[in-house]
């Protein structure tokens, strides 16, 4: 079964939002998880269970607030309003903003595993040889935290391209806009096109084992780092 037009466009907005949310989120994620890693503070707990949220909650559940919150009578939403913006539900930039939510635990706490995972010993030695704290940052923990952000950076990207229930709760399905994959798939269905259904089906499938494939062989060769990709 061929590949339509429509199926194709779905495809890349959906390489296209995975890539933009991955990005954006390994920029964000880095001081929250670094702090999460490093903090005594009695905040840590509420935190690390509000960035884990997303991995309890129904998608719908968690679409229908953010909906609300970005719409035009959210606080979000009358901000944007009064900016002169154009508000965020059905509209690519609103994707992005729900799927960072949603994908923010899978991208946070390999990170914040990894940082874990360094200890305090090297940071300390890079200390008595008078490295300031952003050197000892840059210098010794990026590098020895690697493994977790392979692991933050495919989990990320691999969760957004299969969400669902956010992305059309707060993009619906406008074709080359907000039509990703997963709500392709739901209006083949819709429609009883089981076979172009059964077509992105299958892709999403060899997807999805081939980045869980990836993952147990990555997390193989670095046993000696075994919290470096985990989750919870």
């Amino acid at each position: 079964m061929q590949l339509s037009p429509e199926d194709l466009g779905a495809i890349w907005l959906t390489l296209k939002l995975a890539s933009l949310v991955t990005l954006l989120l390994i920029l964000m994620s880095t001081p929250i998880a670094w702090w999460l890693a490093r903090t005594q503070s009695w905040f840590r707990g509420p935190i690390n269970a509000i960035v884990a949220m997303p991995l309890v909650l129904p998608p719908t559940v968690l679409g229908f607030y953010l909906l609300l919150f970005l719409g035009p009578q959210g606080a979000i939403g009358k901000i944007l309003d009064d900016l002169g913006l154009s508000p965020l539900p059905f509209s690519f930039s609103g994707l992005v903003v729900a799927s960072m939510v949603y994908s923010l635990p899978f991208v946070v706490q390999p990170i914040q595993n990894a940082f874990i995972a360094i200890g305090d010993k090297p940071l300390e030695a890079a200390a008595t040889l008078r490295s300031s704290p952003l050197n000892r940052f840059i210098y010794v923990a990026l590098p020895l935290a690697k493994p977790g952000y392979i692991s933050a950076t495919i989990l990320g990207f691999a969760h957004t391209v299969g969400e669902f229930g956010v992305v059309l709760m707060i993009g619906g399905n406008i074709p080359n806009e907000t039509k990703v994959v997963s709500v392709q798939i739901y209006d083949h269905v819709e429609a009883l096109e089981y076979g172009q259904a059964h077509t992105l089906s299958l892709l999403m499938v060899a997807f999805a084992f081939t980045v869980l494939a990836f993952l147990y062989s990555l997390q193989k060769r670095r046993k000696h780092q075994p919290a470096a990709g985990g989750l919870l």
